[in-house]
């Protein structure tokens, strides 16, 4: 059996700057046909998106999907909440772990998997400013020894 491809199409860096990623799912998104095509295009943006429970539902909002250039009539709103596909088992899970304070769902990236749009969410717990400022402060560390060791290879 052939490997399937995988493609990404948005990532959302500053949740993992934001929250410390505690555990991710896979899910698959609810869309229109018109909708596919555009993020095939790579035209999609999770920034400001968000994931909330609903009556035993996983929902997305504010994940914007721009409208297909020859879509016309069949073009769906670009913010419209969008569901998300789960087992039952795996939002009761989230579920509970969410009625824990702090616990939060962030989306990470998407991406195409075969010929399926999926999404991976993660449960977060938010960062203090100084957990951010710890991160600030390894990644410049990182950089260095890069740049340093990038140095000592030319000569």
């Amino acid at each position: 059996m052939a490997k399937e491809s995988t493609k990404l199409i948005a990532n959302n860096k500053k949740a993992r700057f934001d929250y410390f990623i505690e555990e991710s799912i896979e899910a698959g998104v609810c869309l229109h046909g018109t909708e596919v095509k555009s993020l095939r295009m790579g035209k999609c943006s999770i920034k400001e998106s968000f994931i909330r429970i609903e009556n035993g539902e996983v929902f997305i909002y504010n994940m914007h999907i721009s409208p297909y250039e020859k879509g016309n009539i069949f073009n769906k709103d670009p913010l419209r909440p969008k569901k998300l596909m789960l087992h039952k088992s795996e939002i009761n899970k989230l579920k509970g772990q969410l009625s824990v304070k702090g616990y939060t769902l962030v989306p990470l990236e998407v991406y195409l998997k075969g010929s399926l749009v999926k999404i991976k969410i993660g449960l977060a717990k938010g960062k203090k400013l100084y957990d951010k400022r710890q991160d600030i402060a390894k990644k410049d560390i990182r950089r260095e020894a890069e740049k340093d060791f990038k140095v000592k290879n030319l000569y």
